[in-house]
């Protein structure tokens, strides 16, 4: 049998205080000889932190960033150990600036009153690491990816007791009544489960990966870099700028009530997100089947401040593709007249006729290129039973601009669309990156503004990150330091 052993605090600490000291030196070195804080703090959060308060501050903005930056790079979860690096080190003390250590109330504080200049700081990193993105890849830097995720709170709720005594007693009550096997117990449960947590109604329930839980929920915006380019806490402010938002339950599955939570709050963030750009241009869109909405795809494709060339979004079963009179295969392709299960073959995107419409072009199944009597090469149908009297057979034109969920600027089910929605994966990447390997997960906190500030100092720290790699000329560092310090 295999023994298990239940790691302490000291064991926690020791082991990163070994890691530690073995790399310290030159991965500090590197920091000091490669990061210009002054040139990535903004002016106003620098003249807000040092505002007459009528007392001396004891403590340096850039100590505090850098020991919040290092606390991430090193993995340590909470800021007790943090504390306990900072006064067992006087090498990281002296390269944060820190005379004294700050108490765990210090950081706390830091958090909560600087969080406006924390998002600053973070939009103005956004701005800064666009050219290094764009240099590295062009095509994957022009892509914005978007998903949702939720930091669990430390609330009563969360303890896996709350749910498991409410579907304990719905199936006890089934028993009792035969209920037969259709009915769901876990959606029963979702449905008599409060939306948000007793302790703070910002504290949201969410269904994620299979289980119930209460989370501060956030959108993120990456490219196809994997780097992230927004974080849009979902809190009270967010909603209030957009009423229209629907975030409370509507059914009885949590699945749909989460997609149409989402697909209610992607144009708010994309257009939030744009406005504080205005030099990053988006080309190329990639989410979930959450968004597969004619009215998501009309927004992505027509209004001013988006306006994308291409949209990668999987097709939510609950509807099929129409195309006026033409009968369309899962993917969008026109089908045969006459044979519904043959699908047309497409020819490309082009500018039809000399409007310069953008189009799709299909011919017919059964049409073959054969060279002719005259030497030149020419379409020919060789269909038993053809539709039309022209020799090269049946084509269709059609327009995008007519239905953008069926023509989304590129044809579902070709190799384009496979190798391009791969890359969606980076999000999802990017926000495991965050709860683990930052520690956003896990923090026993309840409070509002503490989560938000970390998952704002996890971005900084990301697109510091960048700036990093770009600096030593080793772009293959752009989304984590782990291997430099490996």
């Amino acid at each position: 049998m295999i023994s298990y052993k239940q790691l302490s605090l000291a064991d926690i600490f020791q082991n990163c205080q070994e890691k530690f000291d073995e790399d310290k030196y030159s991965f500090l070195s590197l920091l000091e000889q490669n990061i210009n804080l002054d040139e990535l703090i903004p002016v106003s959060f620098r003249h807000h932190f040092y505002a007459s308060t009528g007392r001396h501050r004891k403590y340096h903005l850039e100590s505090f960033i850098w020991a919040l930056f290092i606390q991430r790079i090193f993995s340590i979860p909470t800021d007790s150990l943090l504390i306990l690096f900072l006064k067992y080190s006087r090498e990281l003390r002296d390269f944060c600036g820190f005379t004294k250590v700050p108490d765990a109330s210090k950081f706390t504080r830091f958090k909560q009153n600087f969080l406006l200049d924390l998002q600053s700081m973070f939009d103005n990193l956004v701005d800064v690491t666009e050219p290094i993105c764009q240099e590295i890849n062009a095509n994957l830097a022009s892509m914005t990816i978007f998903d949702t995720s939720g930091i669990e709170a430390y609330v009563t709720e969360n303890n896996p007791k709350f749910a498991n005594r409410i579907i304990s007693q719905l199936k006890a009550y089934a028993k009792s009544r035969g209920y037969n096997n259709s009915y769901d117990p876990y959606k029963a449960a979702y449905k008599n489960m409060p939306s948000h947590a007793a302790a703070n109604p910002a504290i949201k329930q969410l269904y994620i990966n299979g289980h119930f839980c209460y989370v501060f929920k956030f959108g993120m915006i990456t490219n196809g870099l994997g780097i992230v380019r927004d974080i849009t806490f979902y809190n009270k402010d967010f909603f209030n700028s957009h009423p229209d938002i629907i975030i409370e339950k509507k059914s009885d599955s949590p699945d749909e009530d989460k997609s149409l939570s989402d697909s209610k709050a992607l144009i708010p963030v994309l257009t939030d997100f744009f406005k504080k750009h205005p030099l990053i241009s988006p080309k190329i869109f990639l989410g979930d089947s959450a968004f597969d909405t004619i009215e998501i795809y009309k927004s992505l494709f027509t209004d001013k401040s988006l306006g994308f060339h291409k949209v990668y979004i999987p097709l939510n079963k609950r509807s099929n593709l129409k195309y006026e009179d033409y009968t369309l295969n899962d993917n969008g392709i026109p089908c045969c007249p006459h044979d519904p299960s043959l699908p047309m073959k497409p020819e490309g995107n082009t500018s039809h006729l000399r409007c310069g419409i953008k189009t799709f072009k299909f011919v017919c199944p059964k049409m073959r290129w054969q060279r002719c009597d005259d030497g030149k090469y020419r379409r020919v149908t060789h269909c038993e039973n053809p539709c039309t009297s022209s020799s090269c057979g049946k084509m269709v034109y059609v327009y995008p601009e007519k239905n953008y969920r069926t023509y989304p600027g590129v044809l579902r089910g070709t190799p384009e669309w496979e190798e391009t929605y791969k890359i969606r994966g980076v999000v999802e990447k990017s926000i495991k990156h965050f709860k683990d390997s930052y520690c956003i997960a896990g923090r026993k906190t309840q409070n509002e503004k503490t989560l938000h500030a970390d998952l704002l100092i996890s971005g900084i720290t990301q697109l510091m990150t960048v700036v990093l790699a770009d600096k030593i000329h080793q772009h293959q560092f752009i989304r984590s330091l782990k291997p430099l310090i490996a």
